[in-house]
Formats: C-alpha cells, sequence, structure tokens
C-alpha cells in the first residue's frame, strides 16, 4: 500500500544518478526537493532532468520542489576558520576583504543598523553566540563572545528578536524564480517568508510570467510566526522549516509551534510540510535514533501532509535506507492513526463552497457505507486537496489528464495520482473511474467506491456530484494476484464482410499514442479530439498485414 503521508527526499550528490533516485522513488519518495542555496543552474537542471528521466522510467509521477534560498545572512569567506574564545571580543564587519583571529566579515550590509546594544547574534545554526556591545559604526559592529567555538566560511547568521531589513526577495531568488519557472517545476519554496506580503509579491512574478506554479511558504522566523495567519491564507503550502526556527525561537518552542502550524493548516485545507534533523543521525548511520522514530511519528499524528529529508539523501552515507526508513515508520504509525481516529477529531472552518460540502459527504458517505476507495476526476487538483483535508480512512484516487497536476497531487495526503487520456463527457468520466479503480487492484468484485465529478464537465472548480458505484463486473473467482493484474476491457468489434476482417479495439489499454494512426496507410485508425478511433468506412480496404498490430505498444489491437 502507498503510504497516506507523503515524503519529500532533497537530490544532492548522494543520489546523483538516475538508477539512485529510482530507488528513491522505489522506496517511497513522492517529492523531490532541489535546494537553490546550492549548485548552478547547470547542475540544477541536471537534477531536474534526472528526476524526470527516471520518474518516466518508472511510470511514477514525482513533484520537483524549488527551494529558494531568500535572504539568508552568512558569513563571509574566510581565509582560514577562526577560533573564538568565549569572554573575548570580535568584530562583525561588512567591509570586504577583511578578517582575521577577532574580525568575523559578513556578507549581509545591513547588519549594523538592523542590531543594537544587547541584540544576540548567533553563528552556524546557534552553536556559537555573540552579544551585541556597541555599534561602532555603518560597517562595524563590536560584539562579547557568549559561547565560543571554530567559526568555518560562509556559516549562517541568525538574529533572533531583529526585525531583518533585508528584502523578502533578493537579486539571487528573482533569477533562481525566473529559471524554475522556464523548467516548469511543480512547487517553489520561499525562505524566510516574515509577512504575506512576501508571498504575494513572489506570485505577481509567477503570474507574469503566465504560470500557476503553487508558493510554499517556509516558517522560519519569528515574524513568520506573529504573521502566520495571513502567511497561511495567501500561501498555498506550508514548510515548518524547524532548523532555523529553532534557532529564531530556541528549541523547545518549536514542538508546540509545529504542532500549531499543522492543525491551522489542516482546518485551511491546506498541505503541510514538517522539515529538517527528522533522521539526522542517519547521514552516518544505517539506522535512526529511537527519538528519531518517534519525531516523524508525531509528525505525522499531528497531521503533516508530508515530511522531509535533507542531508540524509543529499550528503549522506544512506539515502535509500532513509527513504526506507521513513516510509516503514509512516506505513507503521498510518495504520495506529487509522484505528484510533477518535483521537484525531479536527475541528475544521465552516463550509463556505459547494465543492467543499461535496468532498465532506462524500469522506463521511465512504466510510459510512464501507466504501474501498474514492475516485474524484479533478481539472486542477482542487477537489483531490479538499477530499484529502477530512482524511478518510479509505484511499483517495485522482484522476486526471493533465501530467502537471499528477505531479503536483503527489504533495497531497492519502491521494494517489493517474493521468488518463482526454475525456470529453460526464459519462466517460464515471466509467474510466471505474475502469482506473478495478486496474489499480485497490477493488474487488462487489465492492463499493465513490466517484466525484462537476458540471459543467471540464471547467475547474465545478465539483459537484457525487456517485456510488458498485464494481460488478470483476471475475468473482479471481484472486487477489489476478485483480491486481486484472485490466477492465471495453472491447469494440468491427467486421466486414467484403475482405472477411474482424478487428477488436481494447479502448482500456489504448492510450492513444497515434502509432497506428502513424502506421496505417489506409486510415482504419484516426484521431480525433486526441482520441484513436476507428473509421469503419475503410475497414474494407484493410490488407490484414498486422502492422498496426505490430507497432501498438499496449496490445490494443487484434485482427483475424
Amino acid at each position: 500500500m502507498n503510504n497516506l503521508t507523503k515524503i519529500v527526499c532533497t537530490i544532492g550528490p548522494s543520489c546523483h544518478s538516475v538508477e539512485m533516485i529510482k530507488k528513491l522513488i522505489q522506496r517511497g519518495m513522492n517529492v523531490a526537493r532541489m535546494n537553490f542555496s546550492h549548485d548552478p543552474h547547470e547542475l540544477q537542471l541536471e537534477k531536474i532532468n534526472m528526476v524526470r528521466q527516471a520518474s518516466a522510467e518508472l511510470n511514477s509521477p514525482v513533484a520537483i520542489l524549488a527551494d529558494i534560498q531568500g535572504p539568508k545572512i552568512r558569513v563571509a569567506a574566510l581565509e582560514k576558520p577562526i577560533e573564538l574564545a568565549g569572554g573575548t571580543e570580535v568584530t562583525v564587519t561588512t567591509r570586504e576583504g577583511v578578517s582575521g583571529p577577532d574580525v568575523i566579515p559578513t556578507i549581509y550590509k545591513n547588519l549594523p543598523h538592523d542590531v543594537m546594544a544587547g541584540s544576540r547574534i548567533l553563528l552556524d545554526d546557534g552553536r556559537l553566540e555573540l552579544r551585541v556591545l556597541e555599534v561602532v559604526s555603518d560597517t562595524d559592529v563590536l560584539c562579547a563572545v557568549i559561547k565560543g567555538g571554530l567559526l568555518k566560511s560562509k556559516k549562517g547568521i541568525n538574529l533572533p528578536g531583529v526585525n531583518v531589513s533585508a528584502p523578502a526577495v533578493t537579486e539571487k531568488d528573482l533569477k533562481d524564480i525566473e529559471f524554475v519557472l522556464e523548467h516548469d517545476v511543480d512547487y517553489i519554496a520561499l525562505s524566510f517568508v516574515r509577512r504575506a506580503s512576501d508571498i504575494e509579491r513572489v506570485k505577481e512574478i509567477i503570474h507574469r510570467h503566465k504560470k500557476d506554479t503553487p508558493l510554499v511558504a517556509k516558517i522560519e522566523r519569528h515574524e513568520a510566526i506573529e504573521n502566520f495567519d495571513s502567511i497561511l491564507k495567501a500561501a498555498d503550502a506550508i514548510m515548518v522549516a524547524r532548523g532555523d526556527l529553532g534557532v529564531e525561537l530556541s528549541p523547545e518552542r518549536v514542538p508546540t509551534i509545529q504542532k500549531t502550524i499543522i492543525q491551522k493548516c489542516n482546518q485551511a485545507g491546506k498541505p503541510v510540510i514538517v522539515a529538517t534533523q527528522m533522521l539526522e543521525s542517519m547521514v552516518d548511520n544505517p539506522m535512526p535514533t529511537r527519538a528519531e522514530a518517534s519525531d516523524v511519528a508525531n509528525a505525522i499524528i499531528d497531521g503533516a501532509d508530508a515530511i522531509m529529508l535533507s542531508g540524509e539523501t543529499a550528503t549522506g552515507n544512506y539515502p535509500e535506507e532513509a527513504v526506507a526508513v521513513m516510509s516503514k515508520i509512516s506505513e507503521d504509525v498510518e495504520r495506529f492513526v487509522l484505528r484510533n481516529r477518535q483521537n484525531l477529531t479536527k475541528s475544521f472552518n465552516p463550509i463556505h463552497m459547494v465543492a467543499d460540502g461535496l468532498c465532506y459527504a462524500t469522506t463521511h458517505t465512504a466510510i459510512d457505507i464501507g466504501a474501498k476507495l474514492i475516485v474524484t476526476y479533478t481539472e486542477s487538483g482542487r477537489t483531490a486537496l479538499l477530499i484529502s483535508k477530512y482524511r478518510p480512512s479509505l484511499p483517495i484516487m485522482a484522476i486526471t489528464v493533465s501530467d502537471k497536476i499528477s505531479r503536483r497531487i503527489n504533495l497531497y495526503w492519502g491521494v494517489l495520482p493517474a493521468t488518463i487520456s482526454r475525456v470529453t463527457s460526464l459519462e466517460e468520466v464515471m466509467m474510466r473511474s471505474e475502469e482506473t479503480a478495478i486496474a489499480s487492484g485497490m477493488v474487488k468484485n462487489g465492492d463499493h467506491i465513490l466517484i466525484t465529478a462537476g458540471i459543467p464537465f471540464g471547467k475547474a472548480g465545478s465539483t459537484n456530484i457525487m456517485k456510488i458505484q458498485k464494481i460488478t463486473f470483476v471475475p468473482e473467482e479471481a484472486s487477489a494476484d489476478a485483480v491486481k493484474a486484472f485490466k477492465t476491457k471495453r472491447i469494440s468489434m468491427f467486421e466486414c464482410a467484403e475482405n472477411k476482417l474482424k478487428l477488436s479495439f481494447d479502448r482500456a489499454l489504448c492510450t492513444s499514442c497515434g502509432d497506428c494512426v502513424a502506421v496505417c496507410a489506409f486510415k482504419i485508425f484516426e484521431m480525433k479530439s486526441g482520441e484513436v478511433v476507428v473509421n469503419e468506412e475503410n475497414l474494407r480496404k484493410c490488407q490484414k498485414d498486422g502492422i498496426c498490430v505490430q507497432y501498438c505498444p499496449y496490445k490494443a489491437i487484434n485482427i483475424s
């Protein structure tokens, strides 16, 4: 069974090959994260292409999330590491080309303007701490070393409690956003979000490029906590970025903040990713600690849509094992969650849309009648997300004609994407929904499924129909393995007395690739509205040479 909670993996040197990425997908990766804090565009494109190739070879959709660096404040390049001794004084400077045993250069030019006497400056994820004694000039800040240690080049700087004046979107970010939009990534994650206007500005950029790429707001600053409700409203998804958040707010506050954020995201029906140090020890070890396993489990119990691996897959020694462990924890915890649903009752916001009300009714009806599967036809992915919001105790299959939407859906809790060829009517949607459900192996003869769709047909956001369908045409005697392998047949038979031709055409197997159209010289097969159809008037011209049979990669055609 596919895990309900989705897994996000960071792609880096440890999995920089199509074969390794395929292993991550097979172990349970749903979303591939590209960290734009590192690597030039050429290398990022190489990683994007590898993910797409691996996904295509496995016929398994994988979303790509581009994580934009944002206004990260860092130490500048050092000639050599600086040993900071507790109780000594050092100068933090914005001057270029200056460093020494008691001088720390920074790339952030506004630091002297943002801090004041008494401000805390944390270095290297809080491992080292300075206290501002005096702002000496427009370039220099005199500090006392509170917590010493070895400081290396380009380590992060955090200013807890300080309202940083750096722009929400840097020049580098703008170039990175242009690049990822050009290459059609599925999600963009924006770092160090402080307020809703940060999200809105990037959405304007996306719209100018005539794209609709969803934005993930990373919550990692104290301002983001204060402005969370408005950020949630503006964003398409949320990431609890616990690394910088733990430095900004102190580690002991992170668990309760994480739970609050997840609860609000669940109520709003927006995906939430929990990230950072989930299986950190697996960077160097093949097994996680018990505390890490509990951390992953608690994020799932809290209601996270997705859980994320960072260094574990990007630079760790055991990337495949880390994904396998996370998948196994998810599988075990999800069984517990589904058995104890009464402990997970959520109070949702009032229903204001027809589609939302229908999805609520679909979820509860499916549970009440013991249905095995919810199938939703979706143009935009919105209906699948609304059903996911109610956390049904049965799988959700979202069928769509768009590969882009199929990948995007892969971030949604409990939703399995399935791409089908173009459909032209509500009746065809119902038929294809049933076929896809049976082909998935998740239903058998006599099972009930619930199907959602909408009128007017083909319009995003129009979901207003729920149908209860009983599966009646799977062979009664079929074993579980046979049912899983079963492909529903919609076979059309054609006969021509003139040349004694009998042609069978299996619409369920046909993907409308068009190979038969290309090789048939007599135009027996034609493409109409994106679907292969048989032109009966031309059947008499058939020479029964079998070329169309040979060229059909899916064995959908038979001639006798």
